[in-house]
C-alpha cells in the first residue's frame, strides 16, 4: 500500500509538470545579463550578480514587481521583457530615486555617528513595503479626496489589515487625530467626527481619544454629546484636566 500511494504521488507530480505552462522553464533559465544596455545611474560593467541583487531588493522594498519600473506584461517570462526600454516612467522615478539614495548617504558620511555604527539610508528606510513612502495622514487625504470619508475609512482599515505589524504607518491615535482636525480645517465638520468616532472604537481605553470626539461634536454644536464623551472621558482618567473643564464649560449656564 505504502508503494502505490508513492508510485501514485509520483504520477501526479509527472502529470502537474507535465501540464506545466510552456514559459515556467523559459523564467527558470532567464539570467540577468553580464553587460545592461542603457545604464543611466549604474556602471556599465556592473556585474550581474550584484544587478540582480539590487534590483530584487529593490521590489522588496517597494512591494513591487519588475512591471512596476519596466516594460513588460505579468505573468510572461522575463525573456520577454524590454528592460532597456525608458517607456515606463517608474523607470526615471526609481533613477533619480537611487541618485538621492546615493547623495543622502554621502552626506552621512560627513556627520559624526551617535552609535558605534554609522546610519545609512535604505530604500526600505522610508519605502516599507510600498511604492509611495506617504504618512498615513496623506494617504487617508487622498483617499479622501478620491472618494470622501467613507472611502478614507475604509482605505485605514484596507492599510491596517496589510501593513499594520509591518511598521509602514504610523496606526497610534494620533495620526486618525491628525486627519480629522484636517478635515475640520476643510469645513467637514460631519467628515472629522467620522473620524474621530473611528479614533474612539481603535482606542477605547484612550481618554485623549474620547476627549478628541468630545471637542469634534462640541466644534458641531452638539453640547449634549459632546458632554457625554467628556463625561467618558474623565471615566478612564479623572485627571484629564482639559476634558474636565471643557465640561464645566459646557454645564455652565449661559450669561444672558
Amino acid at each position: 500500500m505504502p508503494f502505490r500511494r508513492s508510485m501514485r504521488l509520483l504520477l501526479i507530480v509527472l502529470v502537474f509538470l507535465a501540464a506545466a505552462p510552456p514559459h515556467a522553464k523559459a523564467q527558470e533559465s532567464w539570467s540577468w545579463p553580464e553587460r545592461m544596455k542603457n545604464p543611466q545611474v549604474f556602471p556599465k560593467d556592473f556585474p550581474a550578480e550584484k544587478l540582480g541583487a539590487v534590483m530584487k531588493g529593490f521590489t522588496r522594498a517597494l512591494g513591487v514587481r519588475c512591471t512596476y519600473c519596466h516594460v513588460g506584461q505579468e505573468g510572461k517570462p522575463l525573456g520577454t521583457y524590454d528592460f532597456p526600454s525608458d517607456q515606463n516612467p517608474n523607470k526615471a522615478r526609481a533613477r533619480e530615486m537611487y541618485l538621492m539614495l546615493g547623495d543622502i548617504n554621502g552626506h552621512l558620511k560627513k556627520i559624526s555617528p551617535s552609535g558605534d555604527h554609522r546610519v545609512n539610508m535604505w530604500c526600505n528606510t522610508c519605502h516599507r513595503g510600498r511604492p509611495r513612502p506617504t504618512t498615513l495622514v496623506e494617504e487617508l487625504g487622498e483617499a479622501y479626496r478620491k472618494s470622501g470619508v467613507s472611502g478614507a475609512l475604509d482605505h485605514y482599515r484596507e492599510l491596517r489589515e496589510k501593513f499594520g505589524f509591518a511598521g509602514a504607518y504610523d496606526f497610534r491615535e494620533r495620526s486618525l487625530n491628525d486627519f480629522a482636525d484636517e478635515l475640520r480645517e476643510q469645513k467637514d465638520g460631519s467628515g472629522s467626527i467620522a473620524v474621530l468616532r473611528l479614533n474612539a472604537s481603535e482606542f477605547p481605553q484612550s481618554s485623549e481619544a474620547w476627549e478628541s470626539l468630545a471637542d469634534g461634536y462640541k466644534a458641531a454644536g452638539n453640547g449634549d454629546l459632546a458632554a457625554i464623551y467628556y463625561r467618558k472621558a474623565l471615566e478612564i482618567d479623572p485627571q484629564n484636566g482639559t476634558a474636565l473643564g471643557s465640561l464645566r464649560a459646557l454645564d455652565k449656564p449661559a450669561a444672558h
